[in-house]
């Protein structure tokens, strides 16, 4: 039986059904749902679209990247008779905002309406979203929480007027099958407990919600804990009749975080230190933000003052670049642009990403780099010209399954940083691409000399998920660094993720022992990676995020504090300027302390230990616990595996330095080698960077190249192109056996420089060897060479 012959069958059970397309049937005997068609729509400017998967065989379906009408948007209002007036849980089958398991489109987020009164953003997090069930094709079952209807005739209007990246483009999407209201017995009922952020000194409000208008006096009693559990404070309030919330202040807490629960309700709020933290580029603490596909639209604002007063003084974002540039050189970064502004705004630095080249850039031996470099360098130049603070060219591009290799890869950073540099007199910094691991990837890269072009070092470092216990910080931080030193890198080191896999249950949040060790690992991670050397420490992630059955975020999914969030604004707030000065001696055995000057004229040391030990004789000055409470004096104080701060008085040291973009690059270093092979000659594939050698291009006994050769300098220039002996039984000519040619590059332009590959019959097979070519200005100066890694098939 269809879906339409079951509803209109339940018809007769007491549901009045609207002539616009509304469906009822009944839940229980007394309890009746309606289900509206989404091509029932009473008024609409979105058009129909026919599916036999869809419940009617039609659904409502917007797919453009034209613009709404500026007074209405796209929209669908939609007339609903339900029997009685109270609260309804409301669904649809619909796409979602978010990515989800079963697909990777999206729709933007939807407003509603309901009764004509103001549009409010569905703006649900990512959790939510991501663990819909599927319904069909690209829809799932989607939970769009509860609305309070007055019964008999209501109207529900849905809205899109922001759009959303989908796929290439960027583009406003709403897809509705169906929406299904379902009365709430014993409703109004208590909604929401939240406690707006402040600091300490100031007052505490909570607000309390109910989901629609209480017809009586409704009395709620209270009760708040801190992250150890403990009671806090009780109390009670009374929502008046005809109202839906009330407002009380809650007594004087100390720093830290809080729950605070209600007839079954859960809040939870931060109490931040008094003393706010160090903000801006000068801050040493980041967060990952990822905020179009993370954040809602309404919500950024918010989120970003709740970054700014947690401490974060940089985020790291980005854009898809399909979607800034759907055509060669036809630019929409206009949604991208308003995101920075905003975070900017409340004084956040951002380090943004390049993303994926578009597929119209791409041939199928340059996946996933766009085949002419100079889509890289105009790209990069446009976003430079957006003025962030810093670009990142790419994200673990040693961890895809491409057959992407880091000579390609080092070229296409050399032609970004060259229109990064090139963009303003006083460019933003330029930050290498983010490394998963040290491996043969980063090796070649480097190997192409791709530091000169930079300004940071950036990798990332993630502690063994299958490690038992709670994690601990990875040896990524010293990896790196000890690979800077042995190329010689003068430049500093960010670690642009950092984070911890916890494991989530679908629909729910952490335990309170995962939330304890996520809060734990905030701090030990942030003050390890700064005591290693880096000079900037990115968390992954800070808005909720959902993968996988792990979690991620700093705030839990109706974008409430965890513990979390407020150890890192303890730690923020209570190392400052964070210059690190070294181990802490003269600690019992089985404590770790690392010292840091604050800049205020404190030295600041963080301690822990994986069991129990006494510090009273250690501890001369103020400490305080991983919330920012200070400790009572006096009393015993003991390391263990939450962190503590001991504060005592120091001289400043002086100003650091500020990182700033390196000299201008020289005219040979505006010339780009790239080496080309066809795609029958591609490298085996990263494997998501497991795959075993060999690494390099798979070449037969005769191979063609070409060797393109860049200038992104004003000026044409001669360049003398040179392949250097391989050896082991290889040799590369030019078409006319010649080793090396001379070329007029004119500027901005790219020439293409045959050569042949040989293997003699001694070279063993699936062997590694590098392939270099250098090059040579008329004035003698070197162009970075292009070094490449080859074998035999």
């Amino acid at each position: 039986m269809d879906f339409n012959r079951r509803t209109a069958m339940a018809a007769g059970l007491g549901a009045v059904v609207a002539a616009s397309g509304a469906t009822a049937s009944a839940a229980t005997p007394t309890t009746v749902t309606v289900t509206v068609q989404g091509e029932a729509a009473a008024r609409t400017n979105i058009p129909v679209r026919r599916d036999r998967r869809a419940s009617g065989g039609r659904y409502l379906g917007l797919w453009t990247t034209e613009k709404p009408p500026a007074r209405t948007g796209w929209y669908a209002t939609y007339t609903v008779h339900v029997p009685r007036a109270g609260v309804y849980a409301l669904t649809a089958v619909a796409t979602a905002p978010v990515e989800t398991p079963h697909t990777e489109a999206v729709a933007s987020y939807p407003h509603l309406s309901v009764n004509d009164g103001p549009f409010t953003e569905i703006a649900r997090s990512q959790p939510h979203w991501y663990e819909s069930p599927p319904a069909w094709g690209d829809l799932s079952v989607l939970d769009l929480g509860v609305i309070e209807l007055r019964g008999g005739t209501d109207t529900l209007t849905f809205r899109v007027t922001e759009p959303t990246v989908a796929d290439d483009t960027t583009a406003y999407v709403l897809t509705l099958d169906r929406f299904t209201l379902r009365p709430l017995e014993g409703h109004p009922a208590l909604r929401e407990l939240s406690v707006p952020r402040h600091r300490a000194g100031e007052p505490a409000l909570l607000r309390l919600a109910l989901d629609g208008h209480t017809t009586h006096a409704y009395r709620v009693r209270y009760a708040v804990s801190d992250h150890h559990g403990r009671q806090a404070a009780t109390g009670q309030a009374t929502i008046a009749a005809g109202d839906t919330g009330a407002t009380v202040t809650l007594p004087d807490l100390p720093p830290g975080h809080y729950l605070v629960r209600a007839d079954g309700v859960t809040g939870r709020f931060a109490r931040l230190p008094a003393r706010p933290a160090v903000t801006g580029p000068t801050s040493r603490f980041g967060v990952n933000v990822w905020a179009s596909s993370l954040v809602p639209p309404s919500r950024l604002a918010d989120f970003a003052a709740a970054l700014r007063d947690m401490g974060a003084g940089w985020v790291r974002d980005g854009q898809s670049w399909p979607a800034a540039e759907p055509v060669a050189g036809g630019y929409d970064t206009a949604q991208h642009d308003r995101r920075t502004r905003t975070l900017r705004a409340h004084g956040l630095a951002v380090l943004d990403v390049l993303s994926l080249a578009p597929e119209w850039a791409m041939t199928d031996a340059s996946l996933p780099l766009p085949a002419d470099l100079r889509h890289a360098y105009r790209y990069a130049r446009r976003l430079a010209a957006a003025a962030p603070e810093a670009l990142q060219l790419s994200n673990e591009p040693d961890v895809d399954t491409t057959s992407g290799t880091g000579d390609a890869h080092a070229a296409f950073v050399k032609a970004a940083a060259l229109g990064i540099k090139d963009a303003a007199p006083e460019p933003c910094l330029v930050v290498l691409p983010g490394i998963a691991q040290t491996g043969p990837f980063q090796d070649l890269m480097l190997a192409n000399d791709v530091v000169r072009y930079a300004d940071l070092w950036a990798f990332h470092g993630y502690p063994d998920p299958t490690e038992p216990g709670e994690p601990s910080f990875p040896g990524a931080a010293d990896e790196q660094h000890e690979l800077a030193r042995r190329h010689q890198a003068d430049v500093p080191l960010w670690m642009t993720e950092c984070g911890a896999f916890q494991k989530a249950r679908p629909g729910e949040d952490l335990t309170p022992g995962q939330e304890i060790a996520q809060a734990r690992y905030v701090v030990l991670s942030t003050v390890e990676g700064l005591a290693a050397g880096n000079d900037r420490q990115f968390w992954f992630a800070g808005p909720p995020l959902h993968d996988d059955g792990v979690y991620f975020g700093l705030l839990d999914r109706d974008f409430r504090p965890l513990p979390a969030y407020s150890a890192f604004a303890a730690l923020t707030s209570l190392l400052g300027a964070a210059h690190f000065t070294g181990p802490s001696p003269r600690l019992p055995d089985g404590v770790r302390g690392f010292a840091f000057d604050s800049g205020r004229g404190e030295r600041v040391t963080v301690v822990w230990a994986d069991r129990p030990v006494r510090l009273d004789r250690y501890v001369t000055g103020t400490a305080y616990d991983m919330m920012g409470h200070r400790l009572p004096t006096g009393r015993p104080v003991t390391a263990s595996r939450d962190p503590l701060y001991i504060a005592t008085p120091a001289d400043p040291p002086p100003p650091p330095a500020t990182t700033r973009p390196r000299a201008r690059l020289s005219p040979a270093e505006h010339i780009v080698l790239a080496q080309r092979f066809s795609a029958r000659d591609a490298a085996p594939g990263k494997d998501d960077g497991d795959a075993p050698p060999p690494h390099g291009y798979r070449l037969g006994r005769r191979t063609r190249m070409t060797v393109d050769v860049y200038n992104f300098g004003a000026t044409a220039r001669q360049v003398t192109v040179a392949a250097q002996p391989v050896g082991g039984g290889w040799t590369v000519r030019t078409e006319q056996r010649r080793e090396e040619t001379r070329i007029r590059v004119p500027a901005g332009g790219r020439i293409g420089v045959d050569f042949t590959v040989r293997a003699e019959s001694s070279v063993r097979r699936r062997i590694d060897r590098r392939l270099a070519f250098g090059a040579m200005l008329d004035d003698h100066s070197e162009v970075p060479a292009s070094v490449a890694l080859i074998h035999l098939r």
